[in-house]
């Protein structure tokens, strides 16, 4: 399953996304209807590690179609981070 998949990656994900990544991730999954405005606002995390976190972590919680989102855009997004974290 995708949930499974990115939990396995979920720590080098946190460790290695750019900011400028997240932010594309965030636009992309929310114009694919896979978050809401209320969760692009990641104001409450301060670093880019606890956004990462939070950008995970809600896709994983909705579950394998939100999952297979998430890694495809990444793909489209970072092809090298998908590559090195074997998503691709």
């Amino acid at each position: 399953m995708t949930e499974e998949k990115l939990m396995s990656v979920r720590s080098q994900f946190i460790d290695r996304v750019s900011e400028p990544v997240l932010r594309k991730l965030l636009d992309k999954l929310l114009e694919r209807r896979v978050i809401i405005d209320d969760e692009m606002d990641l104001s409450g995390a301060k670093s880019r590690a606890d956004k990462a976190r939070q950008v995970i972590d809600i896709v994983r919680g909705k579950g394998s179609s939100a999952s297979s989102a998430l890694i495809g855009t990444l793909c489209d997004v970072d092809r090298c981070l998908a590559e090195q974290l074997q998503l691709m």
